[in-house]
């Protein structure tokens, strides 16, 4: 049986593109005890697929010949371990490529949603990191203002409805017109900002008339800045990300204003990984299905075809091709 792989064939200095990547073809690999061997169904593109190839981060860092890094939902084909047989589905670290054999320890079967497609953006990470980044980060009182950068991506367009439906005025930042009108005309946003236009901090503050009490930060930079100015006292920041400094030159100074707002305005600022509350995921996807159902939370996905599109895929998710959740179906 054949696997084809993408691998990493240099550590970009700048931009990435997709000339960073090859494919190859090898043979599928076997399941040694304790592990299972699963076809890619579903991997998943985020920024931190970048931020990867930059330094060890939650994980190890990339190096030049490796398969490159990612999660997807996969379909287990032959099992070695207990609590795993053939047919289920899980989340696994697979990597970019079709067949991977992987340690079935912290693995689970996944439930039988459809489309499949949800377990990998409401019912996945991106769900769960805006959910706990939100909930337990961000801690949203009805009637406050929530801010979310990167409003149109994975994660942020969840967490902005997410901090509606706690009945909140909810302002998002994205890039362009298009995507702006999105927020406002089909997610239901307050108000958007458009950061390509020009001064953030000035628009955000013309969009938050009485400031603002949660950030919810994906880019970091200078759209950070903005926001730090423009937050309330005792305002709380989430810092899931910090994706314009992930791709090409590093910014040429960090967001101005830290610690001295931090201290002033007493706020609180935490970064977090999702898997830092796993322990109640249940609760949390509880929550996103009944939403879901209720037609209170929109689900927007981004389905490319093709394990060899996979690197453009990336590519144009940093640039922010995207609404919602992208990700690449193999199989």
């Amino acid at each position: 049986m054949d696997n084809r792989q993408i691998v990493l064939e240099q550590i970009p200095q700048g931009k990435l593109t997709p000339d960073h990547f090859r494919m190859q073809t090898t043979p599928a690999p076997a399941p040694a005890d304790g592990e299972v061997l699963v076809r890619t169904r579903y991997i998943s593109l985020d920024a931190a697929n970048r931020a990867w190839m930059q330094g060890a981060t939650y994980r190890s860092a990339l190096q030049s010949g490796d398969v490159m890094a990612g999660g997807a939902v996969a379909e287990v084909v032959e099992s070695k371990a207990a609590g795993l047989k053939a047919g289920d589905l899980v989340f696994a670290d697979t990597g970019w490529q079709e067949y991977a054999a992987v340690p079935a320890k912290g693995l689970a079967p996944l439930p039988d949603l459809k489309p499949m497609t949800h377990l990998i953006s409401v019912y996945g990470v991106a769900g769960l990191t805006a959910y706990f980044g939100l909930m337990e980060c961000g801690r949203p009182q009805a009637g406050e203002t929530v801010v979310v950068s990167a409003a149109a991506g994975s994660v942020g367009s969840i967490v902005g409805q997410l901090a509606k439906i706690k009945g909140c005025r909810v302002v998002g930042i994205a890039g362009g017109a298009e995507k702006c009108a999105w927020l406002t005309d089909e997610l239901g946003f307050d108000a958007a900002v458009d950061y390509k236009a020009g001064d953030v901090r000035r628009a955000l503050r013309a969009a938050c008339p009485d400031g603002v009490d949660v950030y919810f930060d994906n880019v970091g930079g200078e759209v950070f800045e903005a926001a730090l100015f423009n937050m309330n006292n005792f305002g709380r920041i989430a810092c899931c990300g910090a994706v314009s400094q992930y791709d090409g030159a590093a910014p040429a100074h960090g967001p101005r204003g830290v610690p001295g707002l931090i201290v002033t305005k007493r706020l609180n600022v935490r970064g977090f990984i999702v898997s830092d509350f796993y322990d109640r995921r249940d609760i949390a996807l509880a929550e996103l299905q009944a939403w879901v159902a209720s037609g209170a939370l929109k689900v927007q996905e981004d389905v490319i075809e093709g394990l060899e599109n996979t690197p453009a895929a990336l590519v144009g998710l940093l640039a922010g091709e995207n609404r919602g959740k992208r990700m690449v179906k193999v199989s």
